[in-house]
């Protein structure tokens, strides 16, 4: 009885973390009808372990079409290579989930928008397999990019099962378009 007390409390909490972390996003994707009022930038993303989330996130603002061109789900190497000609010496090298991946990703991602003024990149493990030594589950890198600039990427090492994993990238990844996007470096810390 206790131990199943004690399971319960644990799925209870988790809920309520998710529930947090969704309520930001929802509140930092509000964000970008401001920005864009300011800015006028508009936004691509280039989404492996998120497929979509970001961009979906994004456009859930009504108006939104007016900040938001496009976004690419290449969840697999041939994806990316295809899409976004991400080099399949960097994946043989360093592979997906890397710096120089995720800055390919996003230059790729503006390339491919004539639109598009800032991109962001995201490709990580988010369990609760494919991890390494090297790369355990949790390990996230998020590319961003405005047009005409060079990228920029940052990893993360998120803890929690997959669906936090993919919703604590969104949330940064969020973070990090809005800040480009006003012309400051992301100020990124693990959640």
């Amino acid at each position: 009885m206790v131990l199943e007390l004690v399971q319960l409390y644990v799925v209870l909490d988790k809920n309520k973390m998710k529930d947090k972390l969704l309520k930001e996003i929802s509140n930092r994707a509000l964000e970008f009808k401001s920005l864009y009022a300011k800015y006028h930038d508009i936004y691509v993303t280039a989404e492996s372990l998120t497929a979509g989330f970001i961009g979906a996130s994004i456009v859930e603002i009504p108006g939104s079409s007016a900040w938001f061109d496009r976004g690419f789900i290449t969840y697999s190497n041939e994806a990316k290579m295809e899409l976004l000609e991400v080099k399949d010496e960097t994946l043989k090298t360093v592979g997906a989930v890397s710096e120089d991946t995720v800055k390919q990703m996003v230059k790729g991602a503006l390339l491919h928008s004539s639109l598009a003024t800032v991109g962001v990149s995201v490709s990580g493990i988010a369990g609760p397999d494919g991890g390494s030594e090297a790369k355990p589950v949790g390990t996230v890198w998020v590319g961003l990019m405005k047009k005409g600039e060079e990228p920029i990427a940052h990893c993360f090492h998120f803890t929690g099962d997959r669906e936090e994993v993919r919703l604590k990238t969104v949330l940064r990844a969020l973070e990090g378009l809005a800040a480009i996007t006003q012309g400051k470096t992301p100020n990124f810390s693990d959640l």
